[in-house]
């Protein structure tokens, strides 16, 4: 096998794996969005943030990925996906909204953040991924996912995955301390 038929295989398999990743993150945050994960909708979001924030660590670690023509073909217009923010934000209106230093190392002021916007901004560029991917343009996909990971969703990704981070460890560690018997 040739070094550009491995290269090539290479990129296939991590198109294949960001994928699987995206299907599963827009197919949990469907589910949450429409009241489907009862009162486990935060413990869920952390799960899927999670994995395709690992999605995105495996695009950051990867060389460029870079399209032969330098061109990315035109997929069409992207769902709407109003819906599924609204939802987010009726099922997460207690944590929707948060502060997030945007760029800790080039403006360190605080900038308001909502959750049900940021899992939706991730998920409109994995939508857009996916939509090259199921064409069978897998180096396309591949390319947009990792180009709009650097430029968008990454950083929508890591802001939630704080806030929900945030949310889960104060539910669990916020707890009233007892008195002490004296």
């Amino acid at each position: 096998m040739s070094e550009n038929s491995k290269s090539e295989l290479s990129w296939m398999t991590l198109a294949d794996r960001v994928a699987k990743h995206a299907e599963n993150y827009l197919t949990g945050l469907t589910a949450v969005a429409r009241g489907e994960a009862g009162g486990h909708a935060v413990p869920l979001l952390l799960l899927e943030v999670s994995q395709i924030a690992l999605a995105g660590a495996q695009l950051g670690a990867s060389t460029d990925v870079i399209l032969p023509d330098n061109w990315e073909p035109d997929v069409g217009e992207d769902p709407d996906l109003d819906s599924t923010r609204q939802g987010l934000a009726e099922r997460l209106t207690d944590v929707d909204e948060y502060t997030e230093v945007f760029d800790p190392y080039k403006d360190p002021e605080t900038t308001p953040y909502r959750l049900s916007d940021d899992l939706v901004d991730v998920a409109s560029d994995l939508v857009h991924g996916l939509r090259h991917y199921d064409a069978d343009r897998k180096l396309e996909a591949l390319w947009w996912w990792q180009y709009s990971y650097f430029n968008h969703w990454g950083n929508h990704c890591g802001a939630a995955l704080r806030a929900l981070y945030a949310v889960s460890a104060s539910a669990r560690l916020d707890v009233m301390e007892e008195p002490v018997a004296g």
